[in-house]
């Protein structure tokens, strides 16, 4: 009998958690195989095409034949122009190509960042619930993630307050998404300087701003921490091309920062990936500066899904809601559904409600424990009027069987 090899695989790779969402896909892939007809609410994924005037530049910059080689480690000087011209006309921000770096999306971006700041045992303030790459990637930099909770109530905002309390002479950085990835919470102005007022008191101390879903925000407007009195060097934006232009599939992201800590991520991803997609980034430059009305339109989409499905659960019982104002997503509390059972399965977690919904339902979704948050799950609204109406359907319907 042969004797089983030993995979010896690093403590750091074995200590990182699979990404819940990925993971979710995968399963609802599987049961798509199977020929299960699965409407999968699981990834932070558009349902709309690329924009028209986005794919006519590409194709043009592969008729044109000038960017098949390396692009640059930090991306096209043009790209990086129309960044910051972009970060200035919506951000009041102002920026050089030379702050700005290019990469293959912005969990990328947000990687580099914390390669290049964080020493082992640096902490992180993490606003919770979080995006679930956070405090992995956190965990990979060697610095030690540290939640601070907003409750339901709240829209799931943590306070100032709390912001204020977390900080020792280990924080090294915060980050937060505004609009949030899972809650659709949007921070307000008002909240914002809240949360400067507080980091001004610690110049020693950075922002780490995901502003992904910049243009997916349904209050009157998106405000960037950057632009706060005193935070400017302190704070690292990052953004990208995924949720406002759905092109997720061409991996494109960048942040804008002061310029020492743009040359040392420039320096990481030297290392590790060098320049992004050339073809991208060509289309990039369309989408940032073409026609934004194909972007209103998705955002007016999303909005209307957004009512649609909240109205849809308000005949589900059980199910805790609030409303979203910016994002795709839902982050109900179903924890009324805890150590109920159908006589053959009992939901003890999040992750249990999620598997039950996935194999009696076939509709996937997300648990909560994934973002900081074991009593609620995620559930994306970026799928069509019919997908929506059936899934809650198929939802009530099973969960209807739980006593």
């Amino acid at each position: 009998m042969e004797q089983a090899v030993a995979q010896p695989l690093s403590e750091r790779i074995q200590k990182l958690a699979e990404s819940a969402t990925i993971a979710m896909a995968q399963k609802a892939r599987e049961f798509k195989a199977k020929g299960f007809d699965v409407i999968s609410l699981s990834l932070g994924e558009p349902d709309f095409k690329t924009p028209q005037h986005i794919q006519n530049a590409a194709k043009a910059a592969i008729d044109e034949g000038k960017y098949f080689g390396y692009s640059p480690v930090p991306g096209y000087l043009d790209l990086r122009q129309a960044i910051a011209d972009k970060l200035q006309r919506d951000n009041s921000l102002t920026y050089t190509p030379n702050q700005i770096v290019v990469s293959t999306g912005a969990k990328q971006s947000i990687a580099n960042v914390f390669m290049c700041l964080l020493n082992p045992g640096d902490e992180v303030i993490v606003y919770s619930p979080y995006w679930v790459s956070y405090a992995e990637i956190i965990k990979v930099a060697e610095g030690v993630p540290v939640s601070i909770m907003g409750s339901l109530e709240n829209n799931f905002k943590a306070s100032a307050d709390q912001l204020k309390a977390a900080i020792t002479d280990r924080t090294k950085a915060v980050i937060f998404s505004s609009p949030c990835n899972p809650t659709g919470a949007v921070f307000t102005r008002q909240e914002m300087e809240a949360m400067a007022e507080v980091l001004r008191q610690h110049p020693n101390i950075y922002v780490v701003a995901d502003e992904i879903y910049e243009y997916i925000n349904f209050q009157d407007e998106h405000v960037s921490i950057a632009a706060m009195p005193g935070m400017y060097d302190n704070t690292i934006t990052v953004n990208g091309f995924s949720k406002g232009f759905a092109m997720t599939g061409w991996r494109l992201g960048y942040i804008a920062a002061p310029e020492w800590i743009a040359k040392a991520c420039g320096k990481i991803q030297g290392q590790f990936t060098s320049g992004t997609n050339s073809i991208a980034q060509r289309a990039g430059i369309a989408a940032l500066t073409g026609d934004m009305s194909v972007t209103q339109e998705m955002k007016a989409a999303y909005k209307r899904r957004r009512d649609l499905v909240l109205e849809l659960l308000k005949d589900v019982p059980g199910v805790q809601t609030y409303v979203p104002t910016g994002a795709f997503y839902l982050f109900p509390d179903v924890s009324a559904y805890f150590g109920k059972s159908d006589g053959e399965t009992t939901i003890e977690n999040a992750s249990d409600f999620c598997m039950y919904i996935l194999n009696q339902a076939h509709v996937s979704l997300v648990t909560g424990e994934a973002f900081g948050a074991p009593n609620c799950i995620r559930m994306s609204f970026a799928a069509s009027d019919e997908q929506l109406k059936e899934a809650i359907r198929r939802i009530k319907e099973v969960l209807s069987k739980l006593n």
